[in-house]
């Protein structure tokens, strides 16, 4: 085993384990909740539809790799290989939609009253589970190529006419097919990118003028903690940033990988590591806000028990 692969084995059985484990963690907090009567509100639904999204990813992409990367397995079918690949496809893609998706219903929710978004406020909610349902058949559709063109390298192709990616092989296209699927795959990344840069700009304008106000009101009467709202509002710039920037990396070895005939292995282990980046961070950008919801579930549930027995 070359030490190379080695060091990229270790980098992504790290990344899934944490990323499992966080989202695990993640999901348990939400589960608690749901079962002790908390009423999950719209950005929970979101979250918890990312969560998914990071499961399937680290699941199709991170155990698969591991795999590879320390020599475990080395035998896939073409079957595995189409299903991991499409999975793992459907899985980021899924993560984008749901992120951008994040981040513009929480700057609807923080938009102020006199707000051309302020009309959406109460109309935002009733979209957010046809947004979903629709964005997953999106990702479906559109890496179907994966289903058609992947497959194992044992079998009997000509594999002067497949690009390779390790135990998989695509058909190798034109340039002019590689460069517009290359656009395709891409074009949804910028176009939620660019979304979500215009949805933080406006949450962050949003709390500084808030802050400004704040900052004229007397101390008396400012409690010492900021509200719940701005807090949430914090930890999605934060996410929505964190992905951004993974999401730039990623798109960049995408697009190699799309043109490029014969991509080098170092690309192909650049390109698998990035892929695990956001799922295996995404759950501990997001640990706090659930946190602070179940602890403060759990003190308003307790004064209305000493209430009920006064």
């Amino acid at each position: 085993m070359a030490t190379r692969d080695l060091v990229a084995g270790m980098m992504i059985l790290t990344q899934t384990t944490v990323g499992v484990l966080g989202n695990f963690s993640l999901l348990y907090h939400y589960g608690f909740l749901y079962f002790t009567g908390y009423r999950l509100r719209p950005t929970d639904l979101i979250i918890n539809n990312l969560i998914v999204a990071n499961f399937l990813v680290l699941f199709s992409n991170g155990i698969v790799f591991t795999l590879t990367y320390f020599m475990l397995y080395n035998h896939f079918s073409d079957f595995e290989c189409k299903f991991f690949h499409y999975f793992c496809a459907v899985g980021r893609g899924v993560s984008i939609g749901t992120t951008c998706l994040l981040s513009i219903f929480q700057a609807i929710t923080i938009s102020p009253m006199n707000s051309r978004w302020a009309e959406f406020k109460h109309k935002a909610p009733k979209y957010i589970v046809p947004a979903i349902f629709l964005y997953w058949i999106l990702q479906m559709l559109v890496n179907v190529t994966y289903l058609m063109f992947m497959s194992s390298n044992l079998s009997n192709k000509n594999i002067t006419h497949r690009k390779g990616f390790g135990h998989c092989s695509a058909v190798r296209h034109d340039k002019l097919s590689d460069s517009l699927y290359a656009a395709l795959t891409v074009s949804s990344d910028v176009v939620c990118s660019m979304l979500m840069l215009w949805a933080n700009s406006f949450m962050v304008v949003i709390l500084y003028r808030h802050k400004q106000r704040v900052r004229h009101i007397p101390r008396a009467h400012i409690t010492s903690q900021s509200s719940p709202g701005s807090r949430a509002t914090k930890t999605i710039i934060l996410l929505v940033s964190t992905f951004i920037f993974f999401n730039i990396l990623t798109c960049i070895f995408h697009i190699i990988l799309a043109t490029f005939n014969n991509p080098s292995r170092i690309i192909c282990i650049f390109n698998s590591v990035f892929s695990l980046c956001f799922p295996a961070v995404s759950p501990f950008l997001l640990m706090s806000h659930v946190s602070r919801l179940r602890f403060a579930w759990i003190r308003n549930t307790k004064s209305i028990i000493l209430m009920r027995n006064m």
